[in-house]
């Protein structure tokens, strides 16, 4: 096809968004609710995954979310996304989770998530991806990481 990518770095796709909490991201003592931190990351997940595929794309697995520190009402959260894998269709996008407190500009870790993504052509089918360029030695060592989950993920769809 002409004027078709072959393939996309990493860094082209990556993605950071970020949103103050307010009150209604809460709970009745001020934390943040795990179900807002979570459709952030999705969100933060799809434009990487859009980014990428340049086409529509839907959430397919969430095969990690772990919440490692709480965040309060008024911090600052900031996702950042990377796509670690790619398939024919389907991407493994890794994002981080921070929270600073504005007041003292404290910034902590407070989660990592992994999700998987499918692009979708105009029809709703899966569609082909352009392959991903790893950049840094980092960018390898993820992508074979999730080379072996995105296995995984498929003998578990075998199965069921």
């Amino acid at each position: 096809m002409k004027g078709e990518v072959s393939g996309r770095t990493v860094s082209e796709s990556r993605t950071e968004l970020t949103q103050v909490m307010l009150p209604e991201d809460t709970n009745s003592v001020g934390n943040v609710h795990g179900g807002t931190l979570m459709k952030l990351a999705d969100n933060a997940a799809f434009v990487a995954a859009s980014r990428h595929s340049r086409s529509n794309v839907v959430t397919v697995s969430v095969d990690r979310l772990d919440f490692l520190a709480p965040v309060y009402m008024g911090d600052l959260v900031t996702l950042k996304a990377r796509l670690n894998w790619v398939g024919n269709a389907s991407m493994e996008i890794g994002i981080q989770i921070d929270a600073e407190d504005l007041f003292s500009g404290r910034v902590r870790h407070v989660a990592t998530a992994l999700f998987t993504f499918v692009a979708l052509d105009p029809g709703g089918r899966p569609r082909k991806v352009p392959r991903l360029i790893v950049e840094t030695e980092e960018d390898r060592m993820l992508f074979e990481e999730a080379a072996v989950r995105a296995e995984e993920r498929k003998k578990l769809r075998k199965k069921q």
